[in-house]
């Protein structure tokens, strides 16, 4: 009945058993059997050389990629509904010390090379105005649409023909992935992206995310800001437990498949009522507050986005029997 958030959606069992698994006496920090192995497994799933840090948040991996990629006089281009804008509470600026959010346009929370490039050219190339080092990109996007790797690559290009960093914002990764059925590497480095935040706590994780450097050189200075941060924890093979156990047999993309399939039964049933395509887990509605009452009265949890508009979250763990009740009341409005 609780559609507010994926985050709000309880851990996979498989998780809780990797946390019960590494409940053992072992050294501390990063220096645990199953934080070493982070790296060579991430390696393996995206087909390339990775250096890979687990960390308690998406804001931390957000801030921290960032962080590498944009001195404190620096700016970085995101969309102006994007989560380091609206969601993270001054985070990016805090963590590069200062660097700015260029905010540009698109629908759905979507960039393009237009977009962007209209932002640049708007930008004096004088010491007198804060110049773009870095873009970042939200997939799935605030508003659950997806990147293609052709979308991505495309941002890609005129990141390099401009000598920018790209960064992806992949709380949803999973849920892209799924959508695309593409693989993780054509969504990322082979499309030009040079850090990935690859979100797990939405998807059935418990407090694990993991920021992922294709570029190794990228990568210096991160431990020692994660430390710095506070975010090296001294158990961090909690973490990593968990991180390794849904990458196990690919947890990760099943989970963000059956979270994406019960979106889908929902935007079946909205009909005209939908606000933006359903290309993820995520389901925006157009519902008259009377309306939205309504399905409260019922005993259905879900965000108020706007005026007259409503965000349902599908997860990991919702089956057709959970979500054939509430599609059924959208389909009675």
């Amino acid at each position: 009945m609780r559609f507010f958030s994926d985050n709000a959606a309880p851990a996979c069992p498989a998780v809780l058993a990797a946390l019960s698994d590494a409940n053992v006496l072992d050294t501390a920090y990063d220096g645990d059997g199953w934080s070493k192995a982070i790296d060579a497994r991430v390696s393996a799933l995206f087909e390339t050389p990775v250096r890979a840090f687990w960390l308690p948040s998406g804001t931390a991996a957000n801030c921290l990629a960032l962080a590498a990629m944009c001195p404190p006089y620096g700016g970085i281009i995101c969309h102006r509904d994007a989560h380091i804008q609206n969601d993270e509470c001054g985070a990016p600026e805090f963590f590069t010390h200062g660097a700015k959010l260029l905010l540009a346009d698109g629908e759905g929370a979507k960039l393009t090379p237009a977009s962007i490039g209209a932002l640049i050219e708007s930008i004096a190339p004088d010491v007198h105005r804060v110049q773009p080092r870095a873009i970042s990109i939200t997939n799935a996007t605030e508003y659950g649409l997806v990147y293609t790797p052709q979308d991505v690559a495309a941002i890609g290009d005129l990141a390099r023909a401009r000598g920018l960093r790209l960064h992806m914002d992949g709380a949803r990764f999973a849920n892209a992935v799924a959508t695309l059925g593409c693989t993780p590497a054509d969504l990322t480095w082979r499309a030009g992206v040079d850090a990935l935040s690859f979100g797990f706590i939405k998807n059935g994780g418990m407090t694990a995310e993991l920021l992922v450097f294709f570029d190794s050189d990228l990568a210096d200075g991160t431990a020692e800001r994660r430390k710095r941060a506070g975010m090296l924890l001294s158990k961090g093979r909690y973490l990593a437990a968990q991180i390794l156990a849904m990458l196990e047999d690919d947890l990760w993309l099943a989970n963000a498949r059956a979270a994406n399939a019960a979106a889908a039964l929902l935007a079946a049933a909205a009909g005209d009522r939908l606000l933006h395509p359903v290309e993820a887990n995520e389901v925006f509605l157009r519902v008259t507050p009377a309306e939205a009452a309504g399905l409260r009265a019922l005993g259905f949890d879900f965000y108020d986005w706007g005026p007259g508009e409503a965000r349902l979250v599908t997860s990991w763990n919702h089956q057709p029997v959970d979500i054939r009740p509430l599609a059924d009341a959208i389909a009675r409005l």
